[in-house]
C-alpha cells in the first residue's frame, strides 16, 4: 500500500507531469530524431506492448529496468543468474541504443524486451498490468515516483540495484528531501554500490535496515584479452596498421575529441609514432566530429562506413554502439570521457582498468568518484586538469613503457580486489525469488 504522505506528494507530481512533459516535448522530439531508432515499439512508451504469456507456477516474473547501454551490458551476469534461479525476466530500457543492445544480447534468453513507460499514472499502471511482475528492479540512478508507487500499491518488492548518487543528484535531493522521501518508501531493498553512496542514502532518509552495500556490479565485468588475429583484424578494419601504439578516447563528449587530437599530435611531435582511436559517447555526433577533423587536417575514417580502404588512417572514429568493450582492448593508453571541463560526472573507467590499460581522466568524475579516487591512489590512473595537462600525460606515457607497465599491473590488481558484487546482489534477489515462488 502507498504511504498516505507519499500519496499527497504523488498527486502533486501527477498534476505537474503533463505540463512539464508538454514543455519538454520539443527537446525530446529533437533528441529522439537526432539519435534515431525510436519508432520501433514506440507504443511501449505509453505502457503498451505485446501480450505476455500467462505466468508459470513456481516461476516468479522479474521486471528489470536498465536505462541505457552501460547498464544493459552490466546486468548481463545478473540476468543469467536470475534465469538460472528459475525466474522469467522482462527487460526494459529507456534509450534506442539500449533497446538495440538488449535485443542483440538477450533475445531468446528473456521473456520480453521493451521500452520503459513514461512515468505517469495511466502509462505506468498499464505497463504493470501487462507485465504483472513479482519482483521489480531499477538500476543505478533511476528512481521513478509513479513506478515506485505502483510497486508499493501492488505489494511487489522493489530493488534499487547498484544504486548510486552523483554529487549533483545528492545536492538536489538533499534540498528536496522532505518532498522526495515519502515517494522513496516503496523501494524495499536498496543495494548501494559503495559505502559512500550508502551514507548519502541514509542522510536522505533511507532506512539502514533496507540497505545492503553490495558493491558495483560493473566491477564484475569479464576481462579477456583478444588474440593476435582478432587484434589485427580490428586494426585493419579501422585502418590503424599493425605496429603503432594506439591512444584511445573512450566515450568522449563535445570538445574532448579536439583535446584528444591535440594530445596525439603533441606526442607525434615529440617523436612517438601512434594512432588515435575515438569512441564518442553518442554516435549521432558523427557529422559534428567529422567537421572538426576536417578543420584539423588529419586522415580519418568512420567505422560506420565499413572497412577502411588503407592502413594509413591517423584518427579512427568508432561511431557504433556496443563495441567499446572490444575496442578498449586495442588501446595502449586510455582517456575516459565526459570528464574534462565543462563536462562532469565522467564515464566508466572500469573496463579499461580491469584490462590493465593505463588510464587518464579529467577532474570531474562524480559518477565514479570512489572508483576514480581508488584508481588514482592505486597508481592505475592519473587525473588531468585540462586539455594541456592531458597532452602532457599522453606524451609521458607513450615515452615511458615502465610507467605504463606499472599502471597496468595496478589496474588489474585493483579490479581483482573489488569483484564479487554480482554474487552479493544475487544473495538478496534469490531470497526475494524464493518468497515470490511460494
Amino acid at each position: 500500500m502507498v504511504d498516505p504522505s507519499a500519496l499527497m506528494v504523488l498527486w502533486v507530481y501527477r498534476v505537474l507531469f503533463v505540463p512539464v512533459l508538454v514543455a519538454l516535448a520539443p527537446f525530446q522530439w529533437w533528441h529522439m530524431r537526432r539519435r534515431g531508432g525510436y519508432r520501433e515499439a514506440f507504443g511501449e512508451r505509453f505502457g503498451g506492448g505485446a501480450v505476455l504469456p500467462a505466468k508459470v507456477g513456481g516461476r516468479p516474473r522479474v521486471w528489470l529496468q536498465a536505462v541505457s547501454v552501460g547498464e544493459m551490458l552490466a546486468v548481463g551476469p545478473i540476468l543469467d543468474a536470475l534465469i538460472e534461479s528459475g525466474a522469467e525476466v522482462v527487460v526494459t530500457t529507456t534509450t534506442s541504443t539500449g533497446y538495440r543492445l538488449a535485443r542483440e544480447r538477450y533475445a531468446g534468453k528473456v521473456l520480453a524486451i521493451g521500452y520503459f513507460p513514461l512515468d505517469w499514472l495511466p502509462f505506468t499502471r498499464r505497463a504493470w498490468r501487462r507485465i504483472d511482475a513479482d519482483v521489480a528492479i531499477l538500476t543505478e540512478g533511476e528512481r521513478w515516483p509513479e513506478f515506485i508507487a505502483e510497486a508499493a500499491r501492488r505489494g511487489v518488492p522493489l530493488v534499487a540495484m547498484n544504486a548510486r548518487l552523483s554529487d549533483r543528484s545528492f545536492q538536489r535531493m538533499r534540498r528536496m528531501g522532505p518532498w522526495l522521501a515519502p515517494l522513496w518508501r516503496g523501494i524495499t531493498h536498496l543495494l548501494p554500490a559503495t559505502e559512500a553512496d550508502a551514507l548519502r542514502f541514509r542522510e536522505l532518509g533511507f532506512a539502514p535496515r533496507a540497505m545492503v552495500v553490495t558493491g558495483n556490479i560493473k566491477l564484475d565485468v569479464a576481462v579477456n584479452e583478444i588474440g593476435p588475429e582478432a587484434r589485427s583484424q580490428w586494426r585493419a578494419e579501422l585502418g590503424l596498421g599493425t605496429t603503432d601504439s594506439i591512444v584511445l578516447g573512450a566515450s568522449t563528449w563535445p570538445g574532448e575529441e579536439r583535446a584528444m587530437v591535440a594530445a596525439w599530435q603533441g606526442a607525434r611531435a615529440a617523436g612517438h609514432g601512434g594512432r588515435l582511436l575515438l569512441v564518442p559517447r553518442h554516435a549521432e555526433r558523427r557529422r559534428e566530429i567529422e567537421a572538426e577533423l576536417e578543420t584539423l587536417g588529419v586522415r580519418y575514417h568512420f567505422r560506420s562506413r565499413g572497412m577502411a580502404s588503407d592502413q594509413n588512417i591517423e584518427v579512427a572514429v568508432a561511431d557504433t554502439t556496443g563495441e567499446l568493450a572490444q575496442l578498449t582492448r586495442l588501446g595502449d593508453v586510455v582517456f575516459v570521457g565526459k570528464s574534462l571541463p565543462p563536462h562532469h560526472a565522467g564515464q566508466t573507467p572500469v573496463e579499461a582498468a580491469a584490462l590493465g590499460r593505463p588510464l587518464l581522466f579529467g577532474p570531474a568524475m562524480s559518477n565514479f568518484r570512489v572508483i576514480a579516487r581508488e584508481l588514482v591512489e592505486a597508481g592505475a590512473a592519473q587525473r588531468v586538469q585540462s586539455a594541456e595537462h592531458l597532452a602532457e600525460w599522453v606524451t609521458r606515457l607513450l615515452s615511458n613503457e615502465t610507467e605504463r607497465i606499472a599502471m597496468s599491473a595496478a589496474g588489474r590488481s585493483w579490479h581483482q580486489r573489488n569483484r564479487g558484487a554480482v554474487e552479493r546482489t544475487m544473495t538478496v534477489l534469490r531470497a526475494l525469488l524464493a518468497t515470490a515462488a511460494n
